[in-house]
């Protein structure tokens, strides 16, 4: 089963929807260009197509003619990828079972991490057994965000969200039998690390593009990192 931890002392390098700065998001050839960059892992989003596929896109409105199945996305892993992990990020639920037989006839199981926002998706994925499971805290939780007239209440939100967070990853990890909690960066603290950590959970963190915040995160522990940029992080 791939291992989420730290190597080196370092956190894994997951390129976010391949190599977003580098490539078209959610296309082979962002794949390739995360591949290049030296990537641990390559995450990307599955949505079910018009036709009920299974397609790799954030959303239905994403789709477009060349967009890649979901098929073609596992056999670049099994072809091209062979030593690079597979990040996949469900967005519907009710197409679990269905991932989980992808995973399993290109022989990627083993390799493979899902997560989803979703807490009964992430359990169902857990049950089925197979690849590595993760819940996702999203910031927009509270909907917080630092733009516009509300964000200082919107920050004094994320306040309060990040003192909260420790406190919500025992239940989620509880109720989805997840093996993995992934936050968006900035509600991550060395706190709600400790508390993944406590009980036994890998900790992944979204999406970080900044040198700043990439030493924020490092330090309070993260287990891997997703960014648009992998070139961001040091060379070893």
């Amino acid at each position: 089963m791939i291992s989420l931890e730290r190597r080196n002392g370092r956190p894994l390098r997951i390129g976010h929807r391949g190599a977003a700065l580098l490539g078209p998001a959610n296309m082979l050839a962002g794949f390739r260009a995360a591949l290049e960059a030296g990537v641990d892992l390559i995450e990307f989003d599955v949505v079910a197509g018009r036709e009920g596929e299974l397609v790799v896109a954030h959303s239905l409105a994403e789709i477009q003619p060349d967009t890649p199945t979901l098929d073609d996305v596992l056999a670049f892993f099994v072809e091209e990828a062979r030593d690079t992990g597979v990040h996949l990020d469900l967005k519907q639920f009710g197409r679990e079972r269905d991932v989980v037989q992808a995973l399993r006839r290109f022989g990627l199981s083993d390799r493979s991490f899902v997560s989803s926002v979703w807490v009964r998706t992430a359990r169902r994925i857990a049950a089925l057994g197979g690849a590595r499971t993760g819940i996702t805290i999203p910031r927009g939780v509270l909907g917080v965000s630092d733009d516009g007239r509300g964000a200082p209440i919107a920050r004094a939100g994320l306040r309060v969200l990040r003192f909260a967070t420790p406190f919500l990853v025992r239940p989620l990890l509880a109720a989805t039998r997840s093996s993995a909690v992934v936050m968006h960066h900035s509600i991550v603290t060395a706190a709600s690390v400790r508390a993944a950590h406590a009980r036994g959970a890998a900790v992944v963190t979204w999406t970080v593009d900044d040198a700043d915040e990439l030493a924020r995160v490092e330090a309070a522990g993260v287990d891997a990192i997703v960014t648009n940029d992998p070139r961001l992080f040091p060379s070893n």
